[in-house]
């Protein structure tokens, strides 16, 4: 959530004018360096929360989504700007982002699934798994 604070931050700055160009494009690298790696993390974990017969389905609906979503920007953006006189407006578009982000990661810390140094078959069972889920020595089951 580094990157949120570091949004917040940067908005306030070119709020106040105390950004040049060449400074607002320095910030810029930074926090989207760290941004582009959460948004490729929340794609695999998305996708590791499904079983792998459907895991690129499910990688392909949230990404549709996320482009639905992405295809609102130029209208956000036109209303952010405005007629370029205040940049008031962008400054809250900057609050929003991060805000964005923070609850992004909360939604993490909150559900998110443990899977570092498991296979993938471990997080999630696979559809076609014929592995018993009974305990050892326990009588077979058969379906209803």
């Amino acid at each position: 959530m580094f990157y949120a604070d570091l949004l917040a931050v940067s908005g306030w700055l070119f709020n106040n004018g105390d950004l040049t160009a060449n400074s607002q494009t320095f910030v810029w690298v930074v926090i989207f360096f760290f941004a582009s790696a959460g948004a490729s993390a929340a794609y695999l974990t998305v996708s590791e929360t499904w079983p792998i017969e459907i895991r690129a389905e499910a990688i392909a609906v949230f990404f549709a989504i996320a482009q639905i979503f992405g295809a609102l920007g130029p209208a956000i953006y036109g209303h952010l700007i405005g007629d370029g006189s205040s940049r008031t407006g962008l400054f809250y578009g900057y609050l929003l982002g991060g805000g964005i982000m923070i609850a992004g990661g909360l939604v993490e810390l909150t559900i998110g699934i443990k899977a570092e140094g498991q296979s993938l078959e471990t997080v999630t069972k696979p559809l076609t798994s014929t592995e018993s889920t009974d305990p050892p020595g326990a009588p077979a089951t058969s379906p209803a």
